[in-house]
């Protein structure tokens, strides 16, 4: 990660949407000196009046369509569902030569929702940072959530290459890694490595639920790590993960059906006693565990490297009033 900017690099950004990565997006580029002004808007006034106390945006608005008057760099911080409907309520406010952008886990649909309503002389580079917590809201987001991470960029063949390459730069300077590929790619790479994760995640975390030789109390006092673990990732936000799978179903299925394959390998070997074969299995699962920590992008500290207290948000510039 660079150090902070002599000169801003955009002069408004506009946020639509401040929970945990919109915020931490404000964090970042405040470290950073990326925006000699950040706005926003969300979906309750609260949230908004939330922001505007943390020193997250400048200037709080109603609507998303008000706050992306003048913005340079316009980023879609929703629930994918509504990144399409907000395209076309903001299409006629955007300012030509603004960069439009959005930080949703899936990118083709976002590409079919989104394009339709971009007007020309705007650049839009769907972008997906691979970085988050279970945790929601603008309370929760902290400069450090990007760091070292992986953000994918997905743009059209037509798309600026200018406008891309600020993009990149931007999110390097939050303190990303970025790779470009497209869209469908990036849906099937996700597909394993996140959604259907989080769809075994909410999945197990149910059927221990209503499993009826099992008191919810035991589930709860007698949860070991591996349980613990499912449940940290199922307590995510459920509106963005509906969308995300109602948006992904096909690379989702494909990858579930993979998967179930799989699983009843591993149901047959151990039903016919076959240890040869779970641990053969389990040592190229472990293997891949310890790839992933030597790549950077876990530690192998107890807990997964993770803390029991609250992360404290770095500070920010103090918001101007209304």
């Amino acid at each position: 990660m660079s150090g902070p900017q002599k000169e801003p690099m955009f002069e408004r950004i506009a946020l639509i949407g401040i929970g945990l990565i919109g915020s931490s997006i404000s964090h970042a580029s405040r470290r950073s000196n990326l925006a000699r002004e950040i706005v926003g808007s969300a979906r309750t006034p609260a949230t908004v009046e939330t922001a505007m106390k943390l020193g997250l945006i400048d200037e709080g608005y109603v609507t998303a369509a008000e706050a992306v008057e003048g913005a340079d760099l316009v980023i879609l911080c929703t629930p994918v569902g509504l990144c399409g409907p907000i395209a076309k309520e903001i299409s006629r406010s955007l300012k030509p030569g603004a960069i439009l952008t959005d930080v949703g886990s899936v990118k083709a649909s976002i590409v079919r929702d989104v394009s339709p309503h971009v007007p020309e002389g705007v650049h839009f580079v769907p972008g997906h940072p691979i970085a988050g917590t279970e945790q929601s809201g603008p309370e929760s987001g902290f400069a450090e959530l990007f760091d070292s991470r992986w953000c994918i960029l997905t743009p059209e063949p037509h798309t600026d290459g200018k406008a891309v390459e600020k993009l990149r730069s931007f999110w390097e300077a939050l303190g990303s890694k970025v790779e470009i590929m497209t869209p469908e790619h990036h849906d099937l790479v996700l597909a394993i490595t996140s959604h259907v994760p989080h769809l075994i995640a909410y999945n197990i975390v149910n059927t221990a639920e209503h499993l009826e030789r099992v008191t919810d109390s035991e589930v709860i006092k007698f949860s070991a790590g591996g349980f613990r673990d499912f449940t940290r990732i199922a307590a995510s936000d459920p509106t963005m993960w509906r969308d995300v799978f109602l948006n992904n179903k096909e690379a989702v299925l494909d990858m579930l059906g993979r998967f179930t394959e799989d699983l009843t390998m591993l149901q047959r070997a151990i039903r016919f006693g076959d240890g040869e074969t779970l641990h053969r299995l389990f040592t190229d699962a472990r293997a891949v565990r310890r790839s992933i920590i030597q790549a950077g992008q876990d530690t192998a500290a107890p807990d997964f490297g993770r803390t029991h207290g609250q992360t404290t948000p770095s500070s920010s510039a103090p918001a101007k009033k209304r």
